[in-house]
């Protein structure tokens, strides 16, 4: 490790610390900055990857040209394809023009695919071919285009168990890593927790216009490097700017912090990849897929059912009769109620989707069956918690009570 070159970089791109695990992480990216080959970055949400392919492009052969940084996590699915590879005009609905995509505008420089675990299998796919060939199509089009991209790509998600999970394929995982950099969470890097809080602190008083930054004492400082920082860098920079404005104290104790970190912080895991997986609703089996669909098409049939019979429903119509009354003809009306729209035996005959009561009642008693084991699996499997249950069927705690009470679950120990 050249030392000079690593401390040299973090001066020019302000990055504080000097663990071990950061330190490493800067040099390679100093060294892959030269090669043209592909560099995956991985880390916790708010561990500053975003600075590293800044490194790599500004230190590449092709700083002169442009760089994009993408956030694949933020587009939606329908339209990540148009960002990345552009589209012809009339592709789509909104298409009124031309787009030219990040991959033609990147040509001969950088592009930075940040949260590249998210994008859709389609979108890999797509991604895989222009990695290996440097070829893509855009949207809506059957010429193929070429394109001199070199891509930095940066995740937070457990790619292993991503590939498990058949969400990430597997043949794009190894082009992509073919560098791998792992940018070390906050809680593994000692006292470098110290000097981001001092640096926060002063930044924060500048930036208002405060007479002195707040200061730890000894015993504060030993707190913030025991805490384990979930969310990272960007956790501790809200928490020093909080300190900053709202403490009228500027000798912060291990008391005035604990009023502003929680004693029992959120999760920070995704899934560990040597870790046992634990049991996720994940519909791997044929069967539960099967009751999820068939559970989600018994709401759909129900609301059908009920529009087919707000349409053909009846309602109440006048009958006409005549009588004589003191030889006047006298108009009386009854009330009957007849169809609110006319139907013809031609009708009846020609519609053929439209089920008979019989019919009917026998599909509702499989449905409901159905949607009766779908609830019970999911009350079984979050060890009765409601709320959770009716997350996982999709549907309201509201409607999840109706419908246990209905099927008289409730009676029932689950």
């Amino acid at each position: 490790m050249n030392t000079s070159d690593v401390q040299a970089q973090k001066r020019r791109y302000g990055i504080v610390g000097n663990s071990e695990g950061l330190n490493h992480a800067v040099d390679i990216a100093l060294q892959v900055a030269k090669t043209e080959l592909s560099v995956l970055i991985t880390g916790e949400s708010g561990v500053g990857k975003e600075v590293i392919p800044r490194i790599i492009h500004d230190n590449s052969l092709r700083k002169s040209k442009k760089y994009f940084a993408v956030n694949c996590g933020s587009i939606p699915e329908g339209t990540i394809d148009s960002e990345l590879f552009g589209h012809e005009k009339g592709a789509f609905t909104g298409a009124v023009g031309e787009r030219e995509g990040y991959f033609g505008a990147a040509n001969g420089g950088t592009l930075f695919l940040d949260e590249v675990g998210e994008l859709p299998l389609a979108t890999q796919a797509r991604l895989l071919r222009v990695l290996e060939t440097g070829e893509y199509i855009r949207v809506g089009s059957s010429d193929v285009r070429k394109t001199d991209v070199r891509i930095v790509a940066a995740t937070n998600v457990n790619m292993v168990q991503a590939i498990r999970d058949g969400r990430f394929r597997e043949d794009l995982f190894y082009r992509l890593n073919t560098i791998p950099i792992k940018m070390p969470a906050l809680r593994e890097r000692g006292d470098d927790v110290v000097l981001l809080f001092k640096k926060f602190a002063m930044d924060t008083a500048e930036k208002y216009n405060m007479p002195d930054p707040v200061e730890l004492t000894e015993a504060a400082q030993q707190r913030l490097k025991s805490y384990p920082w979930p969310g990272n860098v960007r956790q501790l920079k809200n928490v020093t700017e909080q300190i900053s404005i709202l403490s009228r104290e500027r000798v912060i104790t291990p008391e005035i912090l604990s009023e502003y970190i929680p004693d029992t912080p959120v999760t920070r895991d995704i899934v560990p990849v040597n870790a046992p997986r634990k049991e996720t609703h994940s519909f791997e089996s044929e069967r539960e897929l099967l009751y999820k669909i068939l559970f989600d098409l018994r709401n759909d049939v129900t609301e059908l059912k009920k529009l087919v019979n707000e349409r053909r429903g009846e309602h109440t119509a006048p009958v006409v009769s005549a009588e004589k009354v003191s030889g006047e003809q006298a108009v009386t009306y009854y009330p009957s109620k007849v169809p609110a729209y006319p139907v013809s035996s031609h009708t009846l005959k020609g519609d053929e989707d439209f089920q008979t009561p019989e019919e009917y009642v026998e599909e509702s008693v499989s449905l409901d069956d159905l949607e009766r084991q779908m609830i019970v699996k999911a009350l079984e499997k979050n060890k009765g918690k409601r709320r959770k249950a009716a997350q996982e069927l999709n549907i309201s705690e509201r409607t999840l009570y109706r419908k246990i009470k209905e099927y008289g679950l409730d009676k029932e120990n689950l």
